[in-house]
């Protein structure tokens, strides 16, 4: 038993396809969706979402956050932004995290906080996406 699955950002649609179970992180947790699964709507936090196509195979991806719609047949993410998780630039989110931190050090009240938090929180899943996909043999 599969449900359709369509990953979607401003820039591409990533994946559209069948599958047999979907991992995302959102608002208040990270859910598994199976086929048949009860509607509902959720934010996305920033992390990773893995649309899992059969008991060997599966395709993660990075979201810095977005919407999730889930009906019995069919789940659609809704990103602000996605990427294949092979395609992060390990190097920019590192950089990323390293300018968030150093922002979030500086008390001259010259930063925005939340963007600096939102940026250290984005670039740390990141990273956390690329661990993942690396203990699974990505």
């Amino acid at each position: 038993m599969t449900v359709h699955v369509d990953i979607v950002s401003a820039e591409a649609q990533l994946f559209s396809g069948l599958a047999e179970m979907v991992f995302a992180p959102a608002e208040l947790g990270e859910v598994g969706i199976t086929p048949r699964h009860a509607p509902f709507i959720s934010k996305l936090n920033p992390g990773e979402v893995r649309v899992k196509v059969s008991s060997s195979e599966s395709y993660p991806f990075f979201v810095s956050g977005g919407m999730l719609e889930v009906q019995p047949h069919k789940v659609t993410i809704l990103a602000d932004t996605a990427i294949r998780a092979k395609d992060i630039d390990e190097a920019a989110a590192l950089e990323a995290k390293m300018k968030a931190e150093e922002a979030l050090k500086d008390k001259s009240n010259k930063i925005d906080y939340a963007t600096a938090q939102s940026q250290l929180t984005i670039a740390l899943m990141q990273l956390r996406t690329l661990e993942r996909l690396r203990k699974r043999g990505g």
